[in-house]
């Protein structure tokens, strides 16, 4: 089994208001291995990116993590100072943001971006940076890298954009890669490339990749196993082909119900009664409990502990309880 490159433990990240504190991600654990692609799905609101956030430590103030412990390599980084955190930032953690736009600086070439980036973190002369550069835009695809890497961002289309804001992520050789929603907004024959790319990361590399995106086909097509978060809390963990065709917790369940296909006729899509509690008003017991078809009396007192199940998953959900599952020891509930 691969060795475990990142490890999150019992995750808490709250947000004080005035009208008390906001906790956005309640008690969150999972593990990243070398080579693995995993992938963090969930509806708006979720905690998806500010998971993601928490890991490279970019949560916005006031917002901190109160709780828990992130391990990058067996080495703990969330009690770091913020100038070893930037060390690390770009060094061992790259990240991949939504929006290329917000990553790249207008009035700089890609050049001056990318030679910038790599100096910062390889001790490299200007020119061997300059031919670095060019190999990591032609490594994500951009065609005639040589010649493009002069240009600026807004020369070029939103799919090639999104590349070099990857080629920006890889330019120090990171062990990590988080993607936050690295497809959206761009066609489907693009989104195809952006998942090559990310997948080859993986394969020639040995890097591990956090992909966080509410799109499931894109989970699907990239991750090897993948994490299901409801209401900031962790409700299903397992590999991708297990979850899609036999999902145990009920939110899972709805949610791959509510994806379309070209093979099943169904009379009309599973649609998910209700919405997501705001973060002010998070139900006690199981936090999908007000939406959930097969809730009883457990799961409105109780929050579900971790069940491990077979096929290395893991589910937080009470129903399951009865069937002799193992809980995890020493790990507080998830979902």
């Amino acid at each position: 089994m691969a060795e475990t490159l990142l490890s999150v433990r019992n995750l808490v990240v709250e947000f004080p208001t005035r009208r008390g504190t906001l906790r956005a991600i309640d008690d969150v654990s999972f593990d990243i291995r070398r080579g693995e692609v995993l992938g963090v799905v969930g509806e708006s609101g979720a905690g998806k990116s500010i998971t993601g956030a928490a890991i490279i430590g970019l949560i916005e103030p006031p917002g901190r993590i109160t709780g828990g412990e992130i391990h990058l390599a067996g080495a703990r980084i969330d009690n770091l100072s913020p100038e070893r955190m930037r060390r690390i930032r770009g060094k061992r953690i790259g990240m991949v943001f939504q929006d290329p736009l917000t990553s790249l600086n207008p009035l700089y070439t890609i050049a001056d971006q990318l030679i910038e980036t790599i100096r910062t973190h390889i001790d490299l002369s200007e020119k061997a940076a300059r031919a670095r550069a060019i190999g990591l835009l032609d490594q994500v695809g951009i065609p005639a890298a040589a010649r493009r890497i002069d240009d600026y961002p807004h020369h070029f289309s939103g799919g090639m954009r999104q590349r070099v804001v990857i080629a920006l992520a890889l330019a120090a050789e990171p062990d990590l890669v988080i993607a936050d929603e690295p497809t959206t907004a761009l066609d489907v024959s693009v989104q195809a490339q952006i998942i090559d790319v990310l997948k080859d990361i993986c394969a020639d590399r040995g890097a591990a990749v956090m992909l966080i995106t509410h799109d499931m086909g894109v989970i699907a097509e990239t991750a090897d196993r993948v994490a299901v978060l409801y209401a900031g809390r962790l409700a299903e963990i397992g590999p991708v082909g297990d979850v899609i065709k036999a999902a145990e917790h009920p939110y899972t369940v709805g949610l791959m119900g509510s994806i379309p296909t070209i093979t099943h006729e169904a009379p009309r899509l599973t649609q998910i009664p209700g919405s997501m509690p705001r973060l002010t008003s998070i139900p006690p017991g199981c936090a999908f409990n007000p939406r959930c078809e097969k809730v009883f009396a457990r799961c409105r007192a109780e929050r579900p502990v971790p069940l491990r199940r077979p096929g290395n998953r893991e589910v937080a959900c009470w129903l399951f309880a009865e069937e002799g599952a193992d809980e995890r020891p020493g790990v507080q509930a998830h979902g």
